[in-house]
């Protein structure tokens, strides 16, 4: 465990996600883990073309980029990547990974991401390698029962349950889907998300239509 002069543990935390748009529920998981695991810094990294989705469904990677950007301007702690935006074909976390454990080699890795994502990580391309190279940190809406998650690792992959960890976000009640929607049906979306990327969202014609 590699520590900074002052005796710190350099603990890098990843926020990924196609962030479509990114709202205060992904904010408040990103502060809020940094401080319960001691986080350096939190790096956003938007998807480039999600393999997950349908390119068609997802906005253009450089407008998700730039509304990261908008949100997260004002956080000295969180920091912005165009990795994946800018990297060529599917955007694997695998492939991610190892390019962030090449740069940061020191550095302890957390990859922050909502439970739904957590329930299925053991199915991501190449598992077991991630698996050896990061923490995962699984941030749920209050009321989430982690329960059946949980046993089904200490059953299926013992290996992995000292890297698994759960941490209870009261803002995950908001999420991308329903702020897209809310646009198309003409719906508020003030207060869901920071006031720049909500002026960015009108001022772009995002999510008006299907």
């Amino acid at each position: 465990m590699s520590k900074d002069p002052e005796g710190k543990r350099n603990r890098l935390g990843i926020m990924g996600g196609t962030f479509d748009p990114i709202h205060y529920g992904h904010l408040v998981a990103a502060e809020m883990a940094r401080c319960e695991f001691d986080l350096s810094t939190v790096l956003f990294i938007p998807s480039g073309t999600p393999p997950h989705k349908n390119s068609q469904d997802v906005s253009a990677a450089d407008l998700r980029y730039e509304m990261v950007a908008l949100a997260i301007k004002d956080n000295p702690a969180f920091d912005l990547s165009a990795l994946e935006v800018e990297r060529k074909g599917l955007s694997y976390t695998v492939e991610t990974l190892r390019i962030l454990r090449r740069t940061w080699p020191e550095h302890e890795l957390y990859f922050i991401t909502g439970t739904d994502a957590l329930l299925e990580i053991f199915s991501w391309r190449e598992a077991e390698e991630i698996l050896t190279m990061i923490q995962f940190i699984g941030a749920a809406r209050p009321g989430f029962d982690a329960s059946d998650f949980l046993l089904k690792v200490e059953q299926e992959h013992p290996e992995t349950q000292e890297k698994i960890h759960y941490l209870e976000v009261p803002a995950l009640a908001i999420s991308s889907t329903d702020i897209r929607l809310r646009v198309r049906h003409g719906q508020p979306i003030r207060y869901l998300l920071p006031e720049p990327v909500r002026i960015f969202i009108q001022q772009h014609g995002l999510y008006v239509t299907e």
